[in-house]
């Protein structure tokens, strides 16, 4: 006799689905493909959002900052924009939540899926162990991780830490207009950051992938703000 369990399994198995995703000049001749695994069944994690398929366009698109770069992707889930930017040439380490095995588990999977050898590796925001402090990005991806505001302290301190880490380097982040432009600011300025770049997500996007999206999103590279600290540390100094 069948239980409960044995009729909801399949269903489940059934949830998971593989997406394409294309780059390129031109639709004919892409220069590389990226798959996904998609999976409904995890609330957040496993589903490739707008602002992923905007930050992946995004780096395609500025693909010579990429190539040899070292990039760390926050809260990578999917992980199309790391996964792009390891297409390109860059030396790619995936995140994600440390409690989220399902979701780190996936990242392996979509690595294998894509034949690439990027790391993957469970980082918390805001709680360091040691695996953080092996890491030294030129360039820190986030999509679409300026959802809960709740967390939006424990995030920016990790991308603090991890800027501080490497002079120069840059946070690119997407995000909706819905997560709250004020406190973003005011986060900035308390952790001594600063934006060079904020562009309409849809401004760069080809037709015939901005049709397929929605939202208000928002991309902007975040940077440490040298003259803050110098005028914080001249302080100290009196």
């Amino acid at each position: 006799m069948k239980g409960k369990d044995d009729d909801e399994e399949p269903s489940h198995r059934n949830m998971s689905t593989v997406s394409h995703h294309v780059f390129g000049d031109g639709l004919e001749k892409p220069a590389f493909s990226v798959s996904t695994i998609e999976n409904m069944k995890e609330e957040y994690g496993l589903f490739v959002w707008p602002c992923s398929v905007i930050l992946a366009e995004y780096i395609w698109q500025q693909r010579e900052r990429f190539s040899g770069a070292d990039v760390v992707e926050l809260g990578a889930g999917t992980s199309l924009p790391g996964l792009a930017a390891a297409k390109l040439g860059s030396h790619v380490t995936l995140t994600d939540d440390s409690n989220s095995l399902e979701v780190l588990d996936n990242i392996r999977k979509v690595c294998y899926l894509n034949k690439l050898k990027c790391k993957v590796l469970g980082l918390t925001w805001g709680i360091w162990n040691i695996s953080i402090f092996d890491l030294k990005p030129n360039i820190i991806l986030g999509a679409d991780v300026l959802y809960e505001s709740s967390a939006f302290d424990d995030l920016f301190a990790t991308v603090t830490f991890l800027l501080q880490k490497s002079p120069g380097s840059v946070f690119i982040t997407t995000y909706h207009n819905r997560s709250g432009h004020h406190l973003i600011e005011f986060l900035m300025v308390k952790w001594g950051l600063k934006c060079v770049k904020l562009l309409d997500g849809f401004s760069f996007m080809p037709s015939h992938k901005a049709s397929g999206l929605s939202g208000n999103i928002q991309l902007a590279e975040i940077m440490l703000n040298n003259e803050q600290t110098n005028e914080s540390n001249i302080a100290k100094a009196r």
